[in-house]
């Protein structure tokens, strides 16, 4: 991967560049930072109030349009740890087994994973009171392949795209949970005290706006959804059911309208959640990643050579661990609000104050800092407040309106990449592999 290690070489000047004159990684001029981090800050607070003038709000921020991608089911030292410059796994970590016998990270070969738990209980038997040693227990029998990790050999565009662009080490999910309430947190910065994957109770949206589409809608900022199947939004039904900002089935005509400069100044691109190992294109397990890498790959070299790059940033994230093993303790987090967690009897305590596991998040813009590794602490609600903070909107709850949003990431006054880089290529493993995982896991 010598790419890969030019564009790490060129980061770690950078950083000590950028460190002999800012001191840190910190955003050097964070008025409120304290305040935030005290949860000081409630629903319906705008940007100016939780982060200060001294950051870009509004126009002055020089992005037009926001192409939002958010994969599923993958840790970041399941796709990171081992790689340099950023915090990934320490030789020490192990988690022990059935025996208590330690289990260490190993590098995997097998492409299709069987799926590892990642419910409210699992999320939080695994973090352990931050042992993070939980992984190979709540997964029993075979519960090894938890800890499992994928390198810059199994998966080099994602490796040479973190390596090259603003990517985070500190940036977790929302919640010690699964898909649909990590998601609704991606939109609503709240899961409306749901913890499951089930629809959220009508009676639940007491309050509106209940999810950012209908800020965007009341302050005039267009914006569409993309779903290879059927997108996230329409669990948000009916609300959404029968948009005409919502395309279901095929992201085709995310491509004519990119080509053709019509796209909004948001959208999100969902991937296939469903169809075989060689269609599915979202990650989850037993999904082949590489299937889903090729997939991102295809949007970002879309936008990259489009009219609209000079003033986009690509966001890509992915919604929880997936049940894959990460060795940093989740941090406190803000209460989105005073509903609690839905718990029946049985399911492990907690509430709404701690965020997730860590899991990737990269920023591609042509005003990315080259080779950045943020460690600001962020979830899925920073992006939320990226966009609130472009757009003048008002927090959605109490943890989007005492999140950072993202603005490390960037340098707006000296874009390093108008000219987008050449990266590597993402490579589908070979036929005889796909069928292999097919003869495993029928669609």
């Amino acid at each position: 991967m010598k790419q890969a290690q030019t564009h790490r070489a060129a980061f770690i000047l950078a950083t000590l560049l950028f460190t002999t004159s800012c001191g840190s990684n910190a955003p050097p001029t964070d008025q409120y930072a304290d305040e935030r981090a005290a949860c000081t800050f409630e629903r319906g607070a705008l940007p100016v109030e939780t982060l200060g003038t001294s950051v870009p709000l509004g126009d002055q921020i020089p992005i037009d349009h926001f192409v939002i991608l958010m994969q599923e089911n993958r840790s970041f030292d399941h796709y990171f740890g081992t790689m340099p410059g950023v915090e990934g796994f320490p030789d020490s970590y192990s988690n022990p087994d059935a025996t208590g016998a330690p289990v260490k990270p190993f590098h995997e070969t097998q492409l299709c994973i069987e799926d590892v738990a990642h419910s409210w209980n699992a999320s939080h038997l695994q973090y352990d009171d931050g042992k993070n040693d939980g992984f190979v227990l709540t997964n029993d029998p075979n519960g090894e392949r938890a800890l499992g990790y994928f390198d810059d050999g199994d998966i080099p565009f994602y490796w040479d795209l973190y390596s090259t662009f603003a990517m985070s080490d500190h940036h977790h999910c929302s919640m010690l949970g699964g898909t649909y309430p990590n998601r609704w947190y991606f939109l609503s910065a709240t899961s409306f005290g749901m913890i499951t994957n089930d629809f959220i109770p009508e009676d639940r949206f007491d309050k509106e706006p209940f999810v950012i589409m209908q800020e965007l809608d009341a302050a005039g900022v267009d914006w569409h959804i993309y779903g290879e199947d059927a997108p996230f939004v329409l669990t948000y039904l009916p609300t959404y059911s029968a948009s005409d900002k919502v395309t279901i089935g095929g992201i085709d005509q995310f491509f004519t309208d990119l080509d053709a400069g019509t796209l909004a100044p948001v959208v999100w691109v969902d991937p296939a959640f469903f169809g075989t190992i060689e269609t599915e294109t979202d990650e989850h397990p037993p999904a082949i990643p590489q299937v889903g890498e090729a997939w991102v790959e295809n949007i970002i070299r879309s936008v990259m050579a489009s009219e609209i790059w000079p003033r986009t940033a690509i966001i890509l994230t992915y919604d929880e661990h997936g049940g894959f093993f990460d060795h940093v303790p989740p941090p406190s987090a803000c209460p989105p609000d005073d509903r609690p967690p839905d718990l029946n009897a049985g399911d492990e305590p907690g509430a709404f104050d701690r965020l997730g596991f860590r899991v990737p998040l990269v920023v591609v813009s042509p005003y990315s800092k080259p080779g950045y590794v943020s460690d600001q602490t962020t979830d899925a609600t920073s992006v939320l407040r990226l966009i609130e903070t472009r757009f003048g909107l008002a927090a959605l709850s109490g943890r989007d309106a005492n999140a950072w949003p993202l603005l490390d990431m960037f340098d707006f006054d000296n874009p390093a990449f108008m000219e987008p880089p050449e990266l590597v290529s993402s490579v589908l493993p070979p036929e005889g592999v796909i069928q292999a995982c097919e003869a495993l896991f029928p669609p």
